[in-house]
């Protein structure tokens, strides 16, 4: 009987976990942990083991399941965000950043070594394919929103590269400064966002036409983008400047620069809108943003080199 009530308690906190959404989840390369934070309380509440070096983080169809790379290991783990189970698919040297299609059914891994990106069915963990790319070291493979298309960054190169995900292979590339890392797109897909780290600047890119519309100057070695929903605002990290820029859209200008910590990398944006969560990778944190008024209130202390979020 004893037995049974602690089952029946274990399986209503798990349900309570799996529903109390949103939750920030955050891989720590150097603890090989995820730190998994309540986004109402904007306090951690987990930690979840991911190998050895955990960098790119996805979340799977439902919610429930979180893809993450293992840079040691060379793998994809797909783990179970309640149970804390996971599988280890094999990938290639030095995978990265992870993606997972607006519509659920694909998940997408830069690997770096093999300057190609691994595409996996994401509810069987199936591997799909192996598509070259002609960027070297490519760091981030993020979907459009309608999941046609892959754009991806590279750490040795001037041009993020773009892969048709039915043709399993690139099919364009469009020249932007040197070392494209973080990506996002507008909304309606109208815009491509794409922080350059060492020419210091957002790219905006027409995704009809392949060409740059627009350079918006941000500060040292921009790296993370993260849009808003209401597509009005995106926001660039500076990792040397440990700060946050917010750009306003219509203008392509920055309109606020918020402090955060040290080295702060990837970013992710709560789906109202309202927060943004910055993985500070030198300051073992996250800091947290408030949209509307452009102002840090909180940071959250999180494992070892955070590399990155994704909030489901």
């Amino acid at each position: 009987m004893k037995a049974n009530l602690i089952a029946a308690l274990c399986a209503a906190g798990a349900a309570s976990i799996a529903i109390a959404a949103p939750f920030a989840y955050v891989p720590n390369e150097k603890s090989g942990t995820i730190s998994v934070i309540d986004t109402a309380t904007d306090s951690v509440v987990r930690q979840l083991n991911a190998g050895k070096r955990p960098r790119g983080i996805g979340s799977g169809p439902g919610g429930r399941q979180i893809f993450v790379s293992d840079a040691s290991n060379g793998t994809l783990l797909a783990i179970d965000s309640i149970a804390g189970s996971s599988e280890s698919l094999a990938l290639g040297k030095s995978p990265e950043g992870v993606s997972v299609s607006p519509d659920g059914k694909l998940v997408a891994v830069a690997v770096e070594e093999g300057n190609s990106v691994a595409l996996f069915d994401a509810a069987t963990h199936a591997r799909l394919a192996d598509i070259p790319v002609k960027g070297r070291n490519p760091e981030h493979a993020v979907f459009s929103p309608d999941s046609r298309y892959l754009y991806v960054s590279a750490e040795e190169a001037e041009q993020v590269d773009v892969v048709d995900v039915a043709q399993r292979r690139q099919t364009g590339s469009v020249a932007v400064g040197l070392r494209p890392r973080g990506i996002g797109f507008a909304p309606d897909s109208s815009r491509v966002y794409v922080a350059c780290e060492m020419a210091n600047a957002v790219y905006v890119i027409d995704p009809g036409t392949l060409k740059t519309l627009a350079t918006i100057p941000a500060g040292r070695n921009a790296n993370g983008i993260a849009v808003h929903p209401d597509g009005r605002s995106v926001y660039v990290s500076n990792g040397m400047d440990g700060s946050v820029m917010r750009i306003d859209t219509a203008s392509n200008t920055v309109n606020a620069t918020i402090a955060v910590g040290k080295r702060p990398w990837n970013m992710a944006i709560t789906p109202d809108g309202s927060k943004l969560y910055v993985a500070n990778g030198r300051s073992n944190s996250v800091s947290v943003i408030d949209t509307a008024s452009a102002r840090k209130v909180a940071d959250i202390p999180v494992g070892e080199l955070p590399w990155g979020v994704v909030i489901r």
